[in-house]
């Protein structure tokens, strides 16, 4: 297997949509074509402000010319294969640095530091999934564990134990738990459209994780694809009683058939509460879709 790292910052000049796919110049075609078929960790270098890191994970389909840049190519990711990692890591910690690949024969960090498009070893990408999933509640139980896998397994190593963390990157259990504490973090576990925060006895937050186009609509497990709602509105959102504009103004169906009683549970705002950084915003390509697609107008 041929893991990698994609370097990719919110600001990029390039045509990157991490979910979809990631544009890189020529001097990378060689090494970017080892990756195809197998899984990139994504990265965000350390001067970016707020930097995430390492801060997702997705698998390489195929990589074809840009047609509409020359000199260009485009990674193509592997639809419903992008996922977010619930801890970002960073690219050193108390442990030295995270991807030891990157070191020179003097411990040193190396010029391919600075390399857009990079190899990456099996075990420093075992440890950048294992570290990067590492949340309570996010791998599964043992009456729902993936195939292959359970909580007390030592660490991912070997190529066996890689073959199994691939299942657990593809199993749904893992992937809805980890958009689930993406999205409630990103939105401080308070319903976007009520503007409620309520924690049951256990302490859990009762609301949702929604994704706007859905998994089974080829919608990404991406924060920018999520919005926090509680139950009823979450219920509403999937069947097109209200939406979103690309402003997060909150939209109603003319098909809702207790307008007064839905207009109560919106905030006084009238607009989408959260998220709380500016970077997790919902993508307009996503708000487009579900107005598109899924509300009733």
């Amino acid at each position: 297997m041929a893991f990698g790292v994609f370097i990719h910052r919110a600001d990029s000049i390039y045509e990157d949509t991490p979910a979809e796919q990631y544009q890189f110049p020529t001097q990378y075609l060689s090494r970017a074509t080892q990756f195809v078929g197998d899984w990139i960790v994504y990265y965000e270098p350390r001067k970016v402000p707020n930097s995430h890191g390492y801060f997702a994970v997705a698998k390489v389909r195929d990589i074809v010319p840009d047609r509409n840049s020359s000199g260009m190519f485009l990674a193509l990711i592997e639809p419903g294969s992008y996922l977010e990692f619930v801890t970002p890591v960073p690219f050193q910690g108390d442990e030295g640095i995270t991807e030891t690949g990157l070191l020179n024969e003097v411990g040193r960090i190396s010029g391919r530091a600075q390399a857009a498009v990079r190899p990456l070893s099996a075990r420093d990408f075992s440890k950048i999934v294992s570290r990067g999933m590492s949340e309570h509640d996010i791998l599964p139980r043992t009456e729902d564990a993936v195939a292959g896998f359970n909580e007390q397994q030592a660490p991912f190593l070997g190529e066996e134990q890689e073959r199994v963390r691939i299942d657990i990157l593809t199993s749904r259990i893992v992937r809805d738990r980890a958009f689930r504490s993406v999205v409630l973090r990103a939105y401080g576990e308070r319903c976007a459209v009520t503007g409620l925060k309520l924690i049951n006895g256990g302490g859990r937050a009762e609301v949702a994780a929604a994704h706007i186009r859905p998994v089974e609509r080829n919608g990404p497990d991406m924060v920018n694809n999520g919005v926090a709602l509680s139950g009823t509105v979450h219920w509403m959102f999937d069947r097109g009683l209200i939406t979103f504009s690309d402003d997060l103004d909150i939209l109603i169906s003319r098909h809702v058939n207790d307008r007064d009683g839905v207009e109560s549970l919106i905030n006084k705002t009238r607009r989408m509460i959260g998220p709380l950084a500016g970077r997790d915003r919902p993508h307009p390509a996503f708000l487009g879709w579900h107005r598109e697609n899924i509300f009733k107008t």
